[in-house]
């Protein structure tokens, strides 16, 4: 059936003279094969209510997918103002701290992250990234203030992050393979959220089970063997 409610309909053929026909009710008499051609007017509406649905269904799968555009779009644009605020906060506190260093911003998953590259930045890294975790902690307050919203970016100076990340990871599998190996649970030292998540991942990706117990900031990744 077309989108016009009477295409498609038979064509009705009646006889000649059909008042002269006994027991005439309106309708004229018809064979058996012009009966199959003829459209019942409740089917008929039937067909364009159900033509008029499936319609509005499209129509609102396109608007739900326009809203998921328009919302990832608002959510990579909040995003990017994270990522500015941050910026222009780390530039402020090196100028203060009379310190060199390039800042680049980007966007990873759901998180802004802004990085200093810079020979002379391990000042604001600190013992086992100390200070960098209290930097990073005091960027997203500032982010925080202007937006009124709470951030995760993330802060890496000097490339911390991504050696400390390939460090985790191969500290995850080594821990997986320990208790595969052993059959006990391997309770680790006290780590950041951001260093256990690496560890969780690692230890997930080797087949084993992990959880995080504790209070911060001394919560530490328990690694269990599989069973």
């Amino acid at each position: 059936m077309g989108d016009d409610p009477g295409e498609g309909f038979g064509t009705v053929v009646g006889r000649e003279n059909v008042s002269a026909v006994s027991g005439f009710d309106g309708r004229p008499d018809l064979e058996d094969n012009e009966l199959d051609s003829v459209v019942d007017p409740e089917d008929a509406l039937d067909d364009e209510l159900a033509d008029g649905a499936d319609s509005e269904e499209d129509d609102d799968d396109e608007d739900d997918s326009e809203d998921d555009e328009a919302d990832a779009e608002d959510d990579m644009s909040s995003l990017e103002e994270e990522g500015e605020i941050a910026a222009d906060y780390i530039e402020g506190l090196l100028d203060i701290a009379d310190l060199d260093g390039d800042i680049d911003m980007d966007v990873e998953g759901d998180r802004a992250v802004v990085s200093v590259v810079g020979a002379t930045l391990d000042e604001l890294v600190g013992d086992d990234g100390e200070v960098l975790e209290a930097l990073q902690e005091l960027t997203r307050l500032a982010v925080h203030r202007r937006t009124g919203l709470r951030a995760r970016l993330m802060l890496d100076v000097g490339g911390f992050r991504a050696r400390r990340r390939s460090e985790l990871a191969e500290l995850g599998r080594s821990i997986a393979a320990e208790v595969e190996r052993t059959g006990e649970p391997k309770t680790l030292r006290a780590m950041t959220p951001f260093e256990r998540k690496i560890v969780h991942d690692a230890v997930a990706e080797a087949g084993l089970r992990s959880e995080s117990e504790g209070e911060e900031p001394n919560r530490r990744v328990v690694v269990f063997p599989v069973g």
